[in-house]
C-alpha cells in the first residue's frame, strides 16, 4: 500500500511541478525563442526525473496531460497538436528507461535525437493535411526540430544534477 501512496504523491508533485514551469510564460514576459530553450529543458528534465523515480506508467500520465494544458495555454494552435506531443514526450521518456544497462549521457543523446525526429516527421506531414497561416507552421515546424534535441539534452543534464543531489538526501 504504501509505495502506491509514495508513487502517486511522487507523480503529484511531478505534475504539478512540470505545470508550473509550463506556466513561466504566462507569469513571465519572455521571447518565445528563449521560452521554447527554458521551459523546454525543465520540462524534459521533469520527463526525465519523472521515468526514473515513479516508472513509465506514470511518467506516461504526466506526458499526456502536459500538452493538453498547453493546448489550453494557447501554445498549441490546434487540439490535434496534443497527440504528436504526447507521443514525443512518451518516445524521449522510453527511450531512455529502454536504455537502462547504457550510460547516462548516451541515454539522454539518444532520447533527445528520438524525439526530436520524431516531431519534426510528425508534424512535417500533419501540417501536410492541415491548413494553418503560413507563418504559424513555419514556427511550428521550426520548434518542433532541433530545438527538442537541445532541449532534450539540456533536460537531461538538469535531471541528472537534481538526481545527484535527490540521491543525498
Amino acid at each position: 500500500m504504501r509505495p502506491k501512496v509514495a508513487i502517486l504523491t511522487r507523480t503529484a508533485l511531478l505534475l504539478a511541478l512540470a505545470l508550473l514551469f509550463q506556466s513561466i510564460r504566462l507569469l513571465i514576459p519572455i521571447p518565445p525563442f528563449l521560452s521554447t530553450f527554458l521551459i523546454g529543458s525543465l520540462m524534459n528534465s521533469c520527463f526525465l526525473i519523472a521515468a526514473d523515480m515513479v516508472g513509465a506508467g506514470p511518467a506516461i500520465v504526466l506526458v499526456s496531460l502536459v500538452p493538453i494544458v498547453a493546448y489550453f495555454q494557447q501554445v498549441l494552435p490546434l487540439p490535434i497538436f496534443i497527440i504528436p506531443v504526447a507521443l514525443g514526450n512518451a518516445i524521449f521518456i522510453g527511450i531512455f528507461l529502454i536504455g537502462k544497462k547504457q550510460k547516462y549521457w548516451m541515454k539522454i543523446l539518444a532520447a533527445a535525437a528520438g524525439k526530436s525526429i520524431f516531431m519534426y516527421v510528425a508534424f512535417s506531414w500533419l501540417l501536410t493535411f492541415i491548413a494553418i497561416p503560413a507563418k504559424i507552421a513555419a514556427g511550428l515546424l521550426f520548434i518542433m526540430s532541433w530545438p527538442q534535441f537541445i532541449t532534450g539534452i539540456m533536460g537531461g543534464i538538469l535531471a541528472g544534477m537534481i538526481k545527484r543531489r535527490l540521491t543525498l538526501l
